[in-house]
């Protein structure tokens, strides 16, 4: 079938209207022609999202391992399925091939059925990027048990949370994990979270930095013993098409962590097809996603969607910063990766250390650029398309979430013309819709609403783990038969969409509705500005004003800080409108981010509120320390 890979412009306006007009003829033709399955279903697709319930592919019988490994033997058993570049660039990298990642996956879940694990059961795992990480991953789906990844640098309260949320009987971690200089204690991590967390009986420890650690008896067992006595035959259990295949937590605005469930078949369809097309993938490429594992993207893109196509998948243990702002750049020369997947926090940190380590790199390998995790601004955007691309490479700034499994609306390269800060054009199968506050929905172009889908797609998650109504409620309920993302989005003049931020970012000044990312952007554009974020804060004749936090690059420190904040105001009042003026502009060293990279708005709008009395959790910030400088400092 042609459209497995789309070639032009004109191939995927005629893909993307057969997908919305026969959505199950043309999901059916995809799964019937690259996949393996034990049983054909006998529905493509059931759906109420007034409940909401989805299913598809209702009756089919697979194991997703067999799609990812398997089927590749007989062509592809010595090519590299994952290769692994550690967090030190003087030890050597690892290429494990399909035919021993199957041996490995086997003897992984032989392992875990020998400690009690069976299918339906849920287990966690802790573990930094190394190779085990995809192994433990891919050995929980060979059994039929549920993994439920934490990523490891969260603290030992959002663990054990994550694993008393969904009732975790084991835990996968390792002695320890090297970020950069620093070495990380993770068992000690995992000993303290296990305090309160009566369901985990067994905890298996992977070697890694080889540290000193507490093994408590009869809990507590080194991973690599009973990984060499284990056979490596492993049938892979029989799944239906809606079994949960994984749990994944994302951080609500309020309230616990939701736990979103991704079940098999759906899931599998939706990343295969779309890392084959937004990546263009050719047999012999090398592909690069720089995300981990903990989070969707890594589960999507660097382990299913890649190695459901066959492809030499990258896993990187490392940081951009160690041991010098140039290792992006070094592993991509090193290893000739020809698509490269990041994030726009990790472009504008590179950008900031200007182009003298990019130069030092051949980068002429590079097809594809992706972005990923926030909409890219436009600074970021050309510095990337300027210095990494070399204007040759398209960048595809794809927008999703860990509800929706897999890339929603993204350019595709060599067929969508690209154009900075947007999105662009839906990825078949995706009917967006832009609806205003009254639930209408807004039709035509060159209008601004808030982001629902429509119609149901292969990959979403079909509830929150234990809690139905709060999957309802959260993303069902705001406008009748629509799941609303939670974003804002624009739609230009030829039909492209710009995810325009948290529609919770929306601020409304003077009876106008601000979108944070725009300003941003505008701010960043300032030759000295290395980063900002925009909250909103009360005031009394506008209702609200702006306060935008800003980090300067080294060019700006020193100057007249007073000048400095009419210029950024100046621009803004350029790209925008005087009415988006910030009112307030505190220059800082740094802003409160996740672990993903995410700017914790949240924690930032309570400063600028002066409600600094309960800032939450703080404790899994990747930089906690500078919440206390900013507060120190705030107007």
């Amino acid at each position: 079938m042609s459209n497995y890979h789309i070639k032009h412009l004109e191939e995927y306006y005629q893909v993307y209207r057969k997908s919305i007009r026969e959505p199950e003829n043309f999901w059916e033709e995809i799964a019937e022609e690259h996949f393996m399955w034990r049983k054909k279903w006998d529905k493509v697709l059931s759906w109420d999202f007034s409940k909401p319930e989805v299913k598809w592919f209702e009756g089919a019988k697979l194991n997703i391992t067999e799609n990812c490994i398997d089927r590749h033997l007989a062509t592809r058993g010595d090519k590299t399925a994952i290769l692994f570049e550690p967090n030190n660039p003087s030890e050597e990298a690892e290429h494990i091939t399909y035919y021993q990642l199957y041996k490995r996956v086997n003897q992984f879940a032989n392992v875990l059925k020998e400690q009690g694990i069976k299918k339906g059961d849920r287990v966690c795992i802790y573990l930094p990027m190394i190779p085990e990480l995809a192994i433990s991953v891919l050995a929980c789906a060979r059994i039929g048990a549920i993994h439920s990844v934490v990523f490891a640098g969260f603290s030992a309260i959002a663990l054990s949370t994550r694993i008393n949320d969904s009732d975790c009987n084991m835990v996968i971690t390792s002695d320890g994990s090297y970020r950069g200089t620093k070495t990380i204690d993770l068992k000690g991590i995992v000993d303290e979270a296990l305090e309160s967390c009566d369901g985990v009986h067994t905890v298996l420890v992977a070697k890694r930095t080889n540290s000193d650690i507490t093994m408590k008896d009869g809990r507590d067992h080194w991973l690599t013993p009973l990984l060499d006595a284990a056979s490596v035959d492993c049938k892979a259990e029989i799944m239906d098409a809606e079994d949960p295949l994984f749990i994944l937590y994302t951080s609500g605005s309020t309230g616990k962590p939701k736990g979103m469930v991704h079940t098999t078949a759906g899931y599998m369809v939706y990343t295969a097809y779309t890392f084959k097309n937004v990546f263009q993938y050719k047999e012999d490429d090398i592909y690069w996603c720089t995300a981990d594992i903990g989070w969707i993207t890594g589960h999507s893109y660097i382990v299913y969607g890649p190695l459901a196509n066959g492809s030499t998948t990258v896993m990187f243990e490392g940081v951009p910063s160690y041991p010098d702002f140039g290792r992006f750049w070094e592993i991509i020369d090193k290893h000739k990766i020809n698509q490269f997947y990041t994030a726009p926090t990790a472009i504008r940190a590179l950008a900031k250390e200007g182009v003298g380590l990019v130069e030092k790199h051949d980068l002429s390998s590079l097809k594809v650029l992706g972005s990923v995790g926030e909409p890219i601004n436009e600074e970021a955007w050309h510095w990337y398309n300027d210095n990494i691309g070399k204007k040759k490479s398209p960048i595809v700034d794809t927008w999703w979430q860990t509800e929706t499994g897999g890339i929603m609306i993204t350019p595709i390269p060599f067929v969508t013309p690209t154009k900075p800060t947007y999105a662009t054009l839906p990825f078949p199968g995706i009917q967006p819709a832009l609806m205003d506050e009254n639930g209408q929905e807004i039709t035509g172009n060159q209008v601004d609403g808030r982001l629902c889908i429509k119609f149901p797609w292969p990959s979403m998650a079909r509830t929150i783990w234990g809690n139905h109504q709060r999957y309802k409620d959260t993303y069902f309920s705001a406008f009748k038969n629509q799941y609303f993302t939670g974003d804002g989005a624009l739609r230009d003049e030829v039909g492209y969409y710009r995810i325009t931020g948290r529609v919770d970012d929306v601020i409304i000044v003077s009876g106008h509705n601000l979108g944070t990312a725009p300003i941003e952007d505008a701010v960043n554009e300032h030759p000295a500005v290395a980063e900002s974020a925009i909250v909103g804060f009360p005031h009394d004749i506008k209702g609200n004003a702006l306060y935008g936090y800003v980090i300067l690059k080294e060019t700006g420190k020193g100057r007249d800080q007073n000048n400095l904040k009419m210029e950024i105001n100046q621009i803004i009042t350029e790209q925008i409108g005087p009415i988006a003026k910030l009112d307030k502009i505190q220059f800082t060293s740094g802003l409160p981010k996740t672990r993903s990279g995410k700017i914790m708005r949240r924690i930032l709008r309570k400063i600028a509120c002066k409600e600094t009395d309960n800032l939450g959790d703080t404790s899994t910030l990747l930089n906690p320390e500078v919440v206390q400088e900013i507060m120190d400092h705030s107007l």
